[in-house]
């Protein structure tokens, strides 16, 4: 991206000297002043006004929580994303939010973000000078610590790299395979290659996970964390002197719930360095006799027990399987879970509903067609090719929601998450045209491996018969899941529906290659006349 820098030629001393037209040095000049330009920057979260961009966000860093580096190396800003941030700042504390939420990019994504708040923002045109270089004013000690601390986990990484590398090759001498020696050198390397991609990949998936703000965001998400709190709350004598296994524990809050309902042993993993603030959490609050805290993939890590009774897991992700860790809870349960154990939630839906008429699709795409005055469409290549996690309007909604994929836990297979389903819905009155798909999911705490839970259940249809539930569609309070958003490129005659007619078709979810963490969503719809299909990804 070009810099906002304004280059300047300035004249030396040595040739104003000799310039017969500068007259800096003559008598009569001495009150000019010189032609320098100041700038006035206003303070993110109050009046308070700085000479310069890096003084005002170092006060805002001190002050006020702010840190705007860290920020940008956690969330890999590009100059937008910065823009974006410093806009949704600035409408949050001019509406009186003091403290907006900075746990996720989610919150300020929407390119409405980047409109300055601000009339004449001078933060806005230094920040090329903020990071000049990647570390800000006076960098804080905690700060320096990290950055310690990553650059030995990766020289740790090398060298194990580096070790493996060296054993491998005198597994090769000894070798005494018919293939040639060309031929073996080739397929070690490509194994290697493709080994090492796929360790980096989910040692960046875990790492993620070491920060405090992705654990806060999901605390901090009432609608979920209530969920888990009131069915262990309610139903200590499912917990009492029972073994809990706590999958991808996190902070360790749901270990703590269960340890709390009477709990025997409570077993946490998690493979992130969260893990360490599990650890402390739980003596904090006087557990540590009860939940032991592991460092580890579940796969991987031994446990101290043969098998449990509970297997507790938030493993959630957008649209539902993002991030594939549902994989490893399964793995947990075939390995560990009693035959008559239970499962925490029990069961899971995805839904569908068409969306129609939508900001959305103003905000987001049609948006690039006039910038400031600028044609921007060229950003609009591959834009629909993005699934967005957004907050839908439940208005919006072209038709009744319909479910595509009911998982129940306690039986669900690996193979089952990698599926195509169909679906058909019902096109509402007062819309016309289809401009994508809305995808949510709904998740029901059964107490009871064997008490059935009604085929299309809703979360809303499970609370009334007495489940503890909850659903993150745009009919419920929001999550930090939100919706998953499918806008569909260039809608036309095929997008076109008359009341009751029926929007048929099919979504497929498949893994990655190479990035089993993240995914592909293909959907084809119908109008009856005439179909299209289109593919998403996720990651």
């Amino acid at each position: 991206m070009a810099s906002n820098h304004i280059e300047r030629d300035d004249l030396s001393d040595s040739s104003s000297a000799s310039d017969p037209l500068d007259t800096r040095n003559d008598e009569g000049w001495e009150d000019v002043e010189p032609d320098e330009e100041s700038i006035t920057v206003v303070s993110l979260f109050d009046e308070r006004t700085f000479s310069d961009a890096k003084s005002m966000l170092a006060y805002c860093r001190d002050n006020h929580s702010f840190d705007i580096w860290r920020l940008r190396k956690e969330f890999d800003f590009d100059f937008l994303g910065l823009v974006k941030l410093v806009n949704y700042i600035r409408s949050e504390v001019q509406a009186g939010n003091t403290r907006p939420d900075i746990s996720s990019k989610s919150a300020f994504e929407d390119d409405k973000y980047l409109k300055p708040v601000l009339q004449e923002d001078a933060l806005l045109f230094s920040l090329d000078d903020v990071f000049e270089d990647s570390t800000g004013p006076a960098t804080a000690p905690a700060d320096r610590v990290e950055q310690l601390r990553e650059q030995l986990e990766a020289l740790q990484s090398q060298f194990a790299a580096y070790r493996e590398q060296v054993q491998t090759a005198l597994l090769d001498r000894l070798d005494d395979s018919t293939v040639s020696e060309a031929q073996a050198g080739s397929s070690t390397s490509n194994a290697k290659s493709e080994k090492q991609a796929a360790e980096t990949y989910d040692k960046d998936y875990f790492h993620s996970y070491s920060y405090n703000s992705i654990h806060e965001s999901m605390i901090k998400d009432r609608i979920r964390t209530d969920a888990y709190r009131d069915f262990i709350y309610e139903h200590k004598s499912l917990f009492q002197d029972k073994v809990v296994l706590d999958v991808g524990c996190g902070t360790g809050i749901l270990s703590m719930f269960a340890a709390k309902a009477g709990a025997k042993l409570v077993i946490a993993v998690d493979n992130s360095d969260i893990i360490n603030k599990a650890r402390e959490n739980v003596f904090k609050n006087g557990l540590q006799d009860t939940v032991k805290c592991l460092r580890g993939k579940i796969e991987e890590v031994p446990l101290p027990v043969d098998q449990v009774d509970i297997i507790v897991s938030e493993w959630m992700g957008y649209c539902l399987l993002y991030e594939s860790m549902l994989d490893s809870v399964l793995f947990a349960r075939d390995r560990y879970l009693a035959p008559d154990g239970l499962m925490v939630p029990s069961h899971s839906t995805l839904r569908i509903a068409p969306l129609a008429d939508s900001d959305l699709k103003a905000s987001h795409i049609d948006f690039w067609r006039d910038v400031y005055g600028f044609d921007m469409t060229p950003m609009l290549e591959k834009a629909n090719e993005e699934v967005m996690a957004r907050i839908v309007d439940k208005n919006e909604l072209a038709a009744d929601s319909v479910p595509f994929l009911e998982l129940d836990l306690h039986t669900t297979k690996v193979e089952d998450l990698t599926f195509t389903k169909e679906f058909k819905l019902k096109w509402n009155q007062g819309f016309k045209v289809l401009e994508g798909f809305v995808v949510w999911f709904d998740i029901i705490f059964s107490t009871s491996k064997t008490k059935s839970i009604d085929a299309g259940m809703t979360a809303a249809q499970a609370k009334e018969k007495g489940f503890v539930a909850f659903s993150t569609g745009p009919f419920s309070d929001p999550t930090h899941w939100q919706q998953g958003v499918f806008l569909i490129e260039n809608p036309g005659e095929v997008e076109t529906f008359q009341v009751g007619a029926e929007v048929g078709g099919r979504i497929t979810y498949l893994k990655k290659q190479g990035q089993e963490r993240s995914l592909d969503i293909d959907i084809t719809w119908s109008n009856g006349k005439s179909g299209r299909s289109q593919m998403w990804v996720l990651d």
